[in-house]
């Protein structure tokens, strides 16, 4: 006899898996340390038009889904209206057996929307009306969806140019949850991609730096990391998609960052120099700060030129890379650690092939002065679903301490995405349900509990101390 379809033991397996989720981990507030928010819709406390714009706008995951669906561009980026691009995601959904999206999408219609109709093309009537019913109360704006998911601090992606008004802003309002900038300086040292002159020149005119030489830039990032941790900024967050390290000296820093600023070639080998000497230099200053550093490792970005052209990035046209990694990760970590001076610091893999790369290289640099000093990163972005959450459970489970893991994020754009927190927690507590079931860990209940609420919330709470 089948299961009913997403019940409220969804996911949980045993009756230890349901016990720990439902007393321990649903319970648990929400750190979400990682995401992609838009700061300016907190502010304003944006209320979303329709189910079309809050469900399907910007969301590149749903866009590579309908695409594959046999859907034209023009119901995902294009003009078509908003009620035609619904139906047209509700019309293809049901092909996404096996697909986190399918589950996804039906948590986010439960829990926000209060309704457990099934996505379909017959029902994207009954959906859209019922949808749209409800956006405009207080509850499903950006703010309430924060504050009714029982978030109490977010960290959005930010440039060290940007000026965090929208942050001030929300400081001003005394708004419940926090909401944090993190430091992502990835423009100031992807020397070798387009844009990267006139970068400089901006983060000169923000900073107040005139830059002339590999010093200056490193003197303006210190004036943003002033400016930023002003602004109650803790963590920062680095998109290392091909791994480097190639270490230089300041003099041929300087050199190499004029022929960039002179629209000369830049070698692969001398961008990687630069790139190296730019994360040294902030990885020794966020360990001066006590602040936590991300890197996020593995993607190959905007693989189709005609679709980056007509769209630009973030658009659902990336993949994962299968480069090497663990030599060049390894030595960023030792040079830094070999002065005392490496941060706490999140290792996320995109490729599964290095689960246990990262499970073991955290390892490598414990110090015994932080619980979980080195993290393995949650499953990002293609591997953000069961299998990857469950491989990367396992791993650091193995050859880490699961234990002292900091959880989940949403790495998100989408206020409905905290459901991937719940997913993510009755994931975590399945497994561990399934060890107690087989005898490989006690029913101690106390200690269950204890791993089950850290991992879920108050590790990162430690962790952070936002």
């Amino acid at each position: 006899m089948a299961k009913p379809f997403m019940d409220e033991n969804f996911l949980l397996e045993t009756p230890t898996a349901q016990k720990l989720y439902h007393e321990f981990a649903a319970p648990q507030p929400i750190i979400d340390y990682h995401c992609h928010l838009p700061p300016e819709q907190i502010a304003q406390n944006k209320q979303f038009k329709n189910i079309t714009e809050i469900w399907l706008g910007g969301d590149h995951y749903k866009w590579r889904f309908m695409r594959s669906s046999g859907v034209t561009e023009d119901f995902m980026t294009g003009n078509q209206p908003d009620e035609a691009k619904f139906r047209k995601f509700c019309e293809v959904l049901p092909m996404g057996v096996g697909n986190p999206l399918y589950h996804w999408s039906h948590l986010e219609l439960q829990r926000y929307f209060g309704t457990k109709t099934l996505v379909s093309g017959a029902t994207a009537s009954e959906l859209w009306t019922h949808c749209n019913s409800l956006i405009g109360k207080p509850e499903l704006s950006a703010r309430g969806l924060m504050t009714g998911s029982n978030v109490k601090a977010v960290c959005t992606t930010d440039d060290p140019v940007d000026d965090l008004a929208n942050h001030k802003a929300i400081a001003a309002d005394s708004f419940q949850v926090k909401v944090l900038p993190t430091f992502r300086p990835d423009k100031s040292f992807n020397i070798d991609r387009a844009g990267f002159q006139d970068y400089i020149r901006k983060l000169a005119t923000v900073s107040g730096v005139a830059i002339n030489s590999f010093s200056d830039v490193t003197r303006a990032l210190d004036a943003r990391l002033d400016y930023f941790a002003a602004h109650g900024c803790k963590v920062s967050d680095h998109a290392i998609d091909i791994a480097f390290f190639a270490e230089a000296s300041e003099t041929e820093l300087s050199q190499i960052l004029s022929r960039a600023m002179n629209n000369e070639p830049i070698s692969r080998e001398d961008a990687d120099k630069y790139k190296t000497g730019i994360m040294l230099h902030l990885g020794r200053r966020y360990a001066q700060r006590g602040w936590a550093m991300q890197l996020h490792i593995g993607a190959q970005r905007n693989n189709s030129a005609r679709q980056f052209r007509n769209l630009g990035p973030d658009t659902g046209f990336d993949s994962i890379a299968d480069d090497l990694i663990s030599a060049k990760i390894a030595r960023f970590l030792d040079t830094l650690d070999g002065d005392d001076q490496l941060p706490k610091t999140i290792l996320y893999n995109l490729n599964p092939i290095h689960n246990e790369v990262l499970a073991t290289m955290i390892g490598n640099f414990q110090d015994g002065k932080v619980v979980g000093k080195m993290q393995f990163g949650s499953g990002w972005w293609f591997l953000d679903q069961k299998d990857g959450m469950t491989r990367q459970l396992t791993a650091l489970s193995q050859l880490g301490n699961l234990g002292a893991f900091i959880g989940m994020l949403t790495d998100s754009r989408s206020f409905l995405s905290y459901t991937r927190h719940e997913y993510f927690r009755r994931i975590l507590c399945n497994l561990i349900g399934g060890w107690v079931k087989n005898g490989e860990y006690p029913q101690d209940w106390a200690q269950l509990q204890k791993i089950v609420e850290g991992v879920c919330y108050k590790n990162a709470e430690a962790y952070f101390q936002f």
